[in-house]
């Protein structure tokens, strides 16, 4: 039976997800409907697309 070789992770790609929704949460738990729309208007990442 073979052992398998653990590698320590570097970058915890769940663990950032989960705390960059925990802040957007946060940031936006009391706006409205409106207030929301514009949050993500302000926040949001430009597509690079290319050619």
């Amino acid at each position: 039976m073979k052992t398998k070789v653990r590698i320590e992770k570097t970058f915890d790609t769940v663990k950032v997800f989960r705390a960059i929704k925990e802040k957007i949460a946060k940031e936006t738990e009391k706006m409205n409907y409106e207030q929301f729309k514009a949050y993500l208007k302000k926040n949001q990442i430009e597509q690079v697309t290319k050619s």
